[in-house]
């Protein structure tokens, strides 16, 4: 990959891309971009995450979907299921990357928009150094900054204080913004990792509700300079819980569903969808 061409906003740009690339690419009429991977053609999906300060989208987490042999989709883990060796692992995952990216760079509204994307647990263990780096090599490749994409780390890293520490100033050192996800347990908080603490911390909206003692989570990720995001909100009643929770960003099903379109879009009235 030739990172170091830069390309102007033409209708060539996607050819222009893929050339400079070792992904075989395809573009469909509605130009959304695919890419495959043995004999399954994944695709993007993208879910609205809203500000609740703004009362606005502010960015979207990105989703990997997928056919096998144009037949019936395939649930993320099965794709990733298929990639049995390390070497496999990383192919698909930084393939699963630039794929959102290229919607995201082609289809997206405004500029300040995050581009959440998820890294596999798998990935961070095998990949020993330089976590982001060919990442950051393929966005530069299409002008997006590092900054404008939020790299989401597996709650199944936080068990690991070394390699979270490690992951998280690799990612922090090229300019990416960081997500962790967390379960609310006493057990999974990242406490004790100081600079090194996410900028976001996601916890989905049931396991919020579960949590006797959600204040002292919240107060915890404030006062180390981090977000909270409430993910997975399905109904008003979780919905009224991650406001009074004093959620920074919400996403789920109640405000916006995924799908193959990115939109700049207004939060409803809150008490319109805590009273639906």
């Amino acid at each position: 990959m030739n990172a170091s061409i830069k390309y102007s906003h033409t209708m060539n740009e996607f050819e222009l891309i893929q050339s400079a690339t070792d992904y075989a690419f395809q573009r469909d009429s509605n130009g959304w971009i695919s890419g495959r991977f043995y004999r399954c053609e994944l695709t993007s999906t993208f879910q609205p995450v809203f500000s609740v300060a703004q009362q606005q989208t502010m960015g979207h987490s990105a989703y990997i979907r997928s056919k096998a042999n144009g037949e019936a989709e395939l649930w993320p883990w099965q794709i990733f299921s298929l990639a049995s060796k390390d070497e496999q692992l990383i192919e698909l995952d930084r393939l699963c990357r630039a794929i959102h990216a290229l919607n995201y760079h082609f289809n997206r509204i405004s500029e300040a928009h995050k581009l959440f994307v998820e890294v596999h647990p798998r990935l961070l263990e095998s990949v020993k150094h330089d976590h982001g780096h060919a990442f950051e090599n393929f966005l530069s490749l299409i002008g997006v900054r590092t900054s404008g994409v939020v790299i989401e780390i597996p709650a199944a890293v936080n068990h690991n204080g070394n390699l979270l520490q490690h992951v998280i100033t690799n990612y922090r050192s090229r300019g990416y913004r960081i997500a962790a996800n967390c379960s609310g347990n006493r057990n999974d908080r990242m406490e004790g990792l100081g600079s090194l603490y996410p900028d976001i911390v996601r916890i989905s909206a049931s396991d919020l509700m579960l949590q006797e003692d959600t204040l002292f989570l919240v107060d915890t990720i404030h006062s180390c300079g981090g977000s909270l995001l409430v993910r997975d909100v399905e109904t008003p009643a979780q919905l009224a819980a991650a406001l009074q929770a004093k959620a920074d960003y919400l996403q789920g099903n109640l405000l916006g569903k995924p799908g193959q379109a990115i939109n700049t879009a207004q939060l409803l009235p809150i008490s319109a969808l805590t009273s639906s």
